[in-house]
Order: C-alpha cells, then structure tokens, then sequence
C-alpha cells in the first residue's frame, strides 16, 4: 500500500500516536518513534495564546528534531484558533491538528472538543479560519458525533475536506459515549467511502490484529493508537511487524521491558526535573506492570517512593524477583 502523505510529509508508518494531554509528552513521543509510531501528536495546547505563558504549555510546547513535528490546538474561536496555528507555525510546526474529538466535561463545557460535532457552521469557520492562517497541512480529530442520535460523523468529514483538512483522524464513539462501551466501526467505513483524504481509524486498538482488522474492515489508510500504547510503547513495532509480514512480532521480553521502563524513567525526569518527574513516572510505571504483572502489589510500594533514585532501584529489584519467579516456576 502506498505511504500515507500528509501535504508534503510522508509517513513512515501506518500506525500513528493519538494526543493524549498528560500522557504524550515529548519523552513519551520519542519513545513511540523509536518504536516505529509513523507520528507522534503533542498534547492538546488551548488556543488562548495568552495563557501559553506556564510552565505546562512550555512543556507541552517542547520538541526535537524530529519531523514532522504536529501540534495540537482545540477551542471555539475561530479568529483565536487561527492566531493559535500562526504561533505554532512560527515555532516550527510543520503540522496542525484541530481537536474537535475530546469528549472531556472541561473541554466541552467550552464549547470545544467534541462538543463542536453539534455546531457544523462552527466547525466551518474553525476550519477555514486556522486553513488560511498558516501554510502547513492542517489536520482534525473528531468522534463519530456528538450522541447515538446525532452521529454526524459523515457530514462534517466531507465539510472539512471542503475546508481544506488534509488528514482526519476518527474515533469511533460519539461524545455522549466518552470511553464507555465499544468503539464502532461502521461510522468510519462510510466515512472513509465518502471522502479523499487520508483516514486515521481510533479506538480500542490494543494489538496488531486489531489493527489489521480495522484496517480491512473500515479501508482506512492508518490507525491512530491512543491508551494501547500506554505501558506498551512497542505495540507499533508489533502492528508495523505483523502489517508488513503478516507474522506476529516477538514479544517484549522482561529484560526488554526493564529497560524502556527504566530509559523511559530517566527522560522523565530529565524533563520534568525530579521531583514532577517522579510523580508522572508512578502512572506510566502502572501502566507497563498492567502489560507485565496486572496482580502485582508492587505498583504501591513504587508509589510511595519519594526519590528518583528509589524509583530505578525498585524497578531493578522487581525484575530481578519476577525473574526468579519465572526460574522457580520453571523448576
């Protein structure tokens, strides 16, 4: 199959990393590169660039060198929005994803995220606002619609690919059904049928096989991995192993595991600094256990720990006993 291209940027992959805020931070992206993510999406940055002005939006802000470099900007005013993409361009983004997808009280009492999915002529105005504000490809995430009732996922597709969208991403629950039941499908088939641009299928994607089912069921040209990443940044090599070969990929090994926990501890607190980067590493360290050990005890041990130092011990010293567990079990 041929390269997803996203204005000038060909992706190398065709599973790529869904913006979570809190979680797809620049040590958490790098990561997923490493692991084959063909892109990774900062965290959602609100469009009010008077408050990009802390320490969080500084972070949020943050990148390397690799390319392409997407952020993500969601709200509800079209002429903010657009200024929002202008800053961003001015930084060096090479893309621009509006969020209209996040289905979080927070967000959508703003009228922003997925609560737009109710105003079409709002959608269009956003749109064509941040389109003509920057010369980048300008990419959206959206939900299937805003409930079971008004599941207007087709029509806004079509109306952003008439904006000018490059690329739209689909997670397949609406609004109403935040992260509850299972994702459907259907709604991205058609909307895959109904229009030109590259299609992104999101939502519970937890394995290469899933990926190729979706892939196959819907016609998508990628998928958009969000929570199935998290604790298990080598799913990408997995679906990129299993797209190419049809083989399954070896599994992450102990050892291997070991060491991105322990590689992804230390960029952690390298870039939050250490007493932030403690705390976010406690999440992150559930996470990987949920892959390796779900009924382990020793997620609270490891947060109590106050040291960054005490963190990396931990982790050395349970792997070390979930080793010799294994070798008892063997015997």
């Amino acid at each position: 199959m041929a390269m997803i291209q996203i204005g000038p940027h060909k992706l190398p992959a065709r599973a790529v990393l869904a913006p979570m805020a809190g979680i797809t931070d620049l040590p958490f992206r790098r990561l997923c590169r490493e692991f084959g993510a063909g892109l990774t999406v900062s965290e959602m940055l609100i469009s009010d660039a008077a408050l990009w002005d802390t320490r969080k939006s500084y972070l949020r802000l943050a990148h390397d060198d690799n390319t392409p470099r997407a952020v993500q900007i969601a709200g509800a005013d079209p002429l903010m929005m657009a200024d929002a993409a202008r800053r961003c361009a001015d930084m060096g983004v090479d893309i621009i994803d509006i969020n209209m997808g996040c289905p979080a009280k927070k967000v959508c009492k703003k009228a922003a995220g997925s609560a737009l999915l109710r105003e079409p002529e709002l959608v269009k105005e956003i749109v064509t606002a941040v389109v003509a504000a920057v010369d980048l490809p300008v990419t959206l995430k959206i939900r299937t619609g805003w409930s079971r009732d008004q599941r207007n996922g087709i029509d806004i597709a079509k109306l952003a690919q008439d904006c000018g969208i490059r690329s739209l991403a689909v997670h397949g629950r609406t609004r109403e059904c935040r992260y509850l039941g299972n994702a459907e499908y259907d709604t991205i088939a058609a909307i895959k049928q109904a229009i030109d641009i590259p299609v992104f299928a999101n939502g519970d994607i937890c394995s290469a096989q899933q990926a190729k089912q979706v892939l196959d069921y819907t016609g998508a040209d990628g998928v958009m991995i969000g929570r199935g990443a998290q604790g298990k940044p080598w799913l990408f090599r997995e679906i990129n192993t299993y797209l190419a070969t049809g083989k399954l990929a070896a599994p992450a090994t102990p050892g291997e595991i070991k060491q991105v926990m322990l590689n992804h501890l230390s960029a952690l607190y390298r870039f939050y600094g250490e007493h932030q980067g403690l705390r976010i590493a406690r999440k992150h360290c559930a996470w990987y256990l949920q892959e390796l050990d779900p009924t382990s005890g020793f997620r609270g041990i490891f947060n109590r720990l106050e040291s960054t130092s005490a963190q990396q011990d931990a982790v050395h010293h349970y792997f070390e006993q979930h080793e010799q567990n294994l070798e008892e079990a063997a015997a």
